[in-house]
């Protein structure tokens, strides 16, 4: 009789010991994201979806997976989630070069930020530096700061030689050297996406026409802040006559209709009448790409409001950050998107622009989207209503009714980003 008890106790023992195991061996999942409304622009999402992960990969996307397939469910019920943010515009070579004269020291200097420090409390899990080195400073710029920072960093880089180390030195003509820039962009193409036209005051198009070239031997796209000169370049020759397909304008909403008759300065995308000029259209329908970059000076809520209303939107969402538009009128890439919201952009709309979008422009194309395998770079965001005020680069305000806060943002798969705590245990839970 004993003998029966202790082998049928044996049974039950181990029949628990299989069960157990089995339920390890189904929890398959890393982490679960369950309950959110998924926006995935590439593979056309837009419902109610988990998201599960494993070994820092997006492992599958559907409805109603199970809780106990997961190490670890996250229930966002009520949140959007999308893949990471991609900022296009941003200069994050930080570091303690004196800025010179005339200058913002954004070149391995103060006039730079650390990337880590302003992404992913924004939802951001990929910044791509726009121009801050040149061909004679990416190695320090890869060394110091992109082999170092939880963000994925890609670059433009400078057409000029040093970089963006002063506007003095974006008129150095002979400094523009596409052939020198070249070959460090073939030394490091899958960080190196294009190449930068910045600041030159100049009345002709020498810079970017040493860019194209430059893009020409890579088969890399251009980026273009067209700086000032007096008179005004035409945008519409930049546009027609010396982009390329995919050649970028940043810096879209800068001018205004008033400083269409002002000397030095861009020229605004809109006329004297607020109109979107018709060849605006005509070059964004041949493949122009234009980007916000809103910054610290360039974005005017006369000509994006205008632009908005007349179906001319950007291609593009970024913030161009760096010391001096940290804390204006722009704050962060959220700020910068929930801006569109307010101006009347579909939170879809947002998205793409800020995912999927910078990711074909860039021709990273295996980053913006949730498919299964990609890199588990994730956005869960809240679009909260209320009363919110944002203002513009000259301190001008639109008062708005929606805000986009990140609530978790994860780059490779782990947690970068908690605003309120989602992923931990409660304090009395933990021994």
């Amino acid at each position: 009789m004993k003998k029966n008890i202790i082998k049928k106790i044996s049974g039950l023992l181990f029949t628990a010991c299989l069960m157990s195991l089995s339920a390890v061996q189904a929890q398959e999942i890393d982490m679960l994201l369950k309950g959110g409304h998924v926006i995935d622009p590439k593979n056309k999402i837009d419902s109610k979806m988990d998201v599960a992960i494993k070994d820092g990969k997006i492992f599958r996307v559907a409805a109603d997976i199970p809780a106990s397939s997961s190490k670890k469910t996250v229930d966002i019920s009520g949140l959007y989630v999308s893949p990471g943010f991609i900022d296009l515009h941003v200069h994050v070579f930080a570091g303690t070069k004196d800025p010179g004269f005339t200058g913002f020291g954004i070149t391995d200097g103060l006039g730079s930020v650390v990337p880590d420090d302003f992404t992913f409390r924004s939802g951001v899990t990929t910044v791509v530096d726009a121009g801050s080195s040149g061909w004679r400073d990416f190695y320090t710029f890869k060394k110091n700061i992109i082999d170092n920072s939880q963000t994925r960093v890609l670059a433009f880089i400078s057409i000029a030689g040093h970089g963006m180390l002063g506007t003095v030195h974006a008129q150095d003509t002979t400094d523009m050297n596409p052939v020198a820039t070249a070959f460090v962009m073939n030394e490091y193409p899958e960080t190196i996406v294009g190449i930068k036209a910045h600041h030159y005051r100049g009345h002709d198009f020498t810079p970017v026409d040493r860019a194209i070239a430059a893009g020409k031997i890579t088969n890399k796209p251009i980026i273009v802040d067209f700086g000032s000169s007096t008179p005004k370049l035409s945008i519409e020759e930049l546009f027609l006559k010396h982009f390329r397909p995919g050649d970028i304008f940043t810096h879209t909403y800068s001018g205004s209709a008033t400083s269409e008759g002002m000397p030095g300065g861009r020229e605004s995308v809109i006329d004297k009448n607020n109109k979107v000029k018709p060849f605006i259209f005509e070059a964004q329908k041949k493949g122009r790409i234009f980007d916000v970059g809103h910054g610290g000076g360039a974005f005017v809520w006369s000509t994006a409001i205008n632009s908005i209303k007349q179906g001319f939107l950007p291609n593009t969402i970024s913030t161009d950050l760096y010391r001096n538009s940290r804390n204006a009128g722009m704050k962060d890439m959220a700020n910068v998107m929930s801006k569109f919201l307010n101006m009347g952009m579909s939170v879809q709309d947002v998205i793409l622009r800020s995912t999927w979008n910078p990711a074909n422009v860039i021709n990273h194309t295996e980053l913006g989207h949730l498919s299964v395998g990609a890199e588990a770079d994730v956005a869960v965001f809240n679009v909260r209503e209320g009363k919110f005020g944002y203002m513009d680069a000259r301190g001008s305000v639109l008062n708005g009714t929606k805000k986009l806060e990140a609530e978790l943002t994860l780059r490779a798969g782990k947690v970068a980003w908690d605003l309120n705590g989602l992923t931990g245990p409660q304090w009395d839970a933990v021994k």
